[in-house]
């Protein structure tokens, strides 16, 4: 209960500090994106989710639709935010704001990691296969980002 309040707080500091930020208008299309996430390594987590931020501050809240692909060591994100305050916010402020982050069901498997070892993660966020889920969403219109 304790870990739920403090992460709900983080979550709600970032939204209003986000609210707080001047609007900009934005000359972009609507936009949709998916960030592919296959790597492990903390300061590489922190700025793609700096990124994202900024992609949606840029382009408007409205008009960006963004999904994060984790699979092999990018699962870790969702790992390591247990006790990384930063990712932790970052990704509950990513989350209120539609981003949605889907995890790769062989990944689990072959690592053997559970669902509840996993940040902020449901049932709902696992595709059979990361690769796969990467293609669909390109098919779907979807730009593929990997940063």
């Amino acid at each position: 209960m304790k870990n739920l309040f403090k992460s709900l707080l983080i979550s709600l500091v970032g939204l209003f500090t986000l609210a707080g930020m001047p609007a900009q208008a934005s000359n972009y299309e609507p936009q949709k994106v998916v960030y592919h996430v296959n790597y492990a390594d903390d300061n590489r987590y922190r700025a793609m989710l700096g990124n994202i931020q900024n992609h949606i501050n840029g382009v408007g809240l409205d008009k960006v639709e963004i999904q994060v692909v984790m699979h092999g060591p990018g699962i870790d994100l969702l790992q390591r935010a247990h006790s990384d305050e930063i990712i932790q916010s970052r990704i509950l402020n990513l989350k209120g704001q539609g981003v949605g982050f889907k995890i790769c069901a062989n990944t689990l498997v072959g690592r053997s990691v559970s669902i509840d070892q996993l940040f902020n993660a449901s049932e709902g966020d696992i595709v059979p296969s990361g690769v796969a889920e990467i293609a669909a969403l390109q098919q779907q219109g979807f730009v593929y980002l990997r940063p």
